[in-house]
């Protein structure tokens, strides 16, 4: 079923059959690649206290200083709030735009308050982007895997994703020019890159420094837009931060940022900087999306910034979650049958996991909930329904004690499904046609 099809082709159109949605002939066509997590469901299950979930990328928020910050949320609604709770600017509020050019500046960036554009979080910022550039049938360029919300805006404003394949240092630039020169033979118009080079969701990998100069030189040469989303780069476990792209090619480079990884997820407080003519129409896009983003989240993180040590936060940060990638690697060391393998984060959420040939990660995600143990499996990653011996696994929210027993859960329903495919021979699933939108607990 497609809403590009006439109504008297769709199914379910058929005189005298009774069609559950009064309103699908009125859909538009685009409508059609809007698909719901086939997932979604049974993380009413893996939400329950005895499922120990390794699925969701949700932000440790016990580590935030909670008696200072509900002190200063009430001093800001005594002392701003007629100004907190008023309508704003689609642009954002003026200083705070001039303290996020201060967080960028860690990592390089020299950016102008007045090119920066304040979402409600970073996802409103890449599903703008998209709309402002890509017209049906365009050509996405995007890391395989790649983040399933960026796949899910694609889809909705109908661009064809091509992936490009990552190693442990990232994305190769040779498999880029062999993909801009496929699009090329096949007349195919490519429109930006999005890729996420620090600490990749959901592979967990850092694109290298000695790459990212000629991927920049690629898109340049090959008249292509980077789009960079970067919401792991300062939680390297380290503490190193690697140079943006947007550093090194203001000119080319959108750039996505978010508070919700370094500060609080449910603020929903994002930005995007882009060239000052970019800039523009993106004004006019959140204008018609939201008329402008909440002022009272604003100025809660303004004043965050503004009082609190966000710098020592963000330490603490990158120790709890060094702790959990801790326990996550040493539990996958210790419990995995042969034949896995993984990827080894030196920063942000995850980690992406191979299992053997023969076991099918979608179809096993029910056994694992049975099990008690939950995690996203690989094919809502890909927009061609690859991904099917890949699960990405989450630390960042889950004790170390609960990660090392949700693996050994996990490694113990992994062994059973690689004995009965060994017994009965692997069994499929039937690949999706395009990406999947997530949930909270999957994204």
């Amino acid at each position: 079923m497609t809403a590009s099809q006439p109504p008297e082709h769709r199914p379910g159109s058929e005189p005298g059959r009774h069609n559950l949605d009064p309103h699908l002939d009125r859909y538009a066509a685009r409508t059609a690649g809007m698909t719901a997590s086939e997932i979604r469901a049974l993380f009413a299950v893996a939400s329950r206290p005895e499922v120990v979930s390794l699925a969701g990328g949700m932000p440790n928020l016990a580590a935030l200083p909670l008696e200072s910050l509900s002190g200063q949320m009430a001093e800001l609604i005594t002392e701003e709030g007629l100004v907190a709770l008023q309508y704003g600017s689609a642009h954002g509020v003026p200083t705070l735009r001039e303290q996020i050019c201060e967080v960028m500046a860690m990592e390089g960036i020299t950016g102008h308050p007045d090119d920066i554009v304040v979402t409600v979080g970073s996802q409103m910022g890449l599903d703008m982007v998209t709309r402002l550039f890509c017209d049906p049938g365009d050509v996405v360029l995007a890391e395989g895997p790649s983040y399933v919300g960026a796949l899910g805006s694609f889809a909705a404003y109908q661009a064809q994703v091509v992936h490009v394949e990552m190693d442990d240092n990232g994305l190769v630039p040779d498999t880029l020019r062999a993909a801009l020169a496929t699009a090329k033979r096949e007349g195919k118009r490519v429109k930006f890159l999005y890729t996420i080079p620090n600490f990749h969701n959901p592979a967990g990998v850092t694109l290298a420094v000695e790459r990212r100069a000629e991927i920049l030189e690629i898109c340049a040469e090959h008249d292509v837009l980077v789009v960079e989303d970067n919401p792991y780069g300062l939680l390297a476990f380290d503490g190193q931060t690697y140079p943006a792209l947007r550093s090194m090619d203001p000119d080319n480079v959108v750039y996505l940022g978010s508070f919700s990884k370094t500060f609080a997820s449910g603020l929903r407080v994002g930005w995007v900087l882009a060239p000052h003519a970019v800039r523009e129409k993106l004004v006019l896009a959140a204008e018609s999306a939201t008329l402008c983003p909440p002022t009272l989240n604003q100025l809660v993180v303004s004043r965050y910034l503004a009082t609190h040590d966000w710098k020592g936060q963000i330490k603490t940060f990158r120790e709890n979650y060094r702790e959990r990638r801790d326990a996550m690697l040493s539990a996958l060391e210790q419990h995995m049958p042969p034949g896995c393998t993984w990827t080894q984060p030196d920063g942000g959420f995850y980690v992406w996991v191979t299992v053997p040939e023969g076991v099918d990660t979608k179809a096993m995600l029910p056994r694992a909930v049975t099990a008690r143990v939950a995690y996203a499996s690989g094919t809502g990653f890909y927009a061609d329904g690859f991904g099917s011996r890949q699960m990405r696994l989450s630390y960042c929210y889950p004790t170390p004690e609960r990660i090392r027993e949700g693996v050994r859960r996990l490694a113990g329903v992994l062994e059973s499904e690689m004995e009965l495919a060994r017994t009965f021979g692997s069994v499929t699933t039937r690949a999706v046609s395009g990406p999947q939108f997530p949930g909270p607990d999957t994204v």
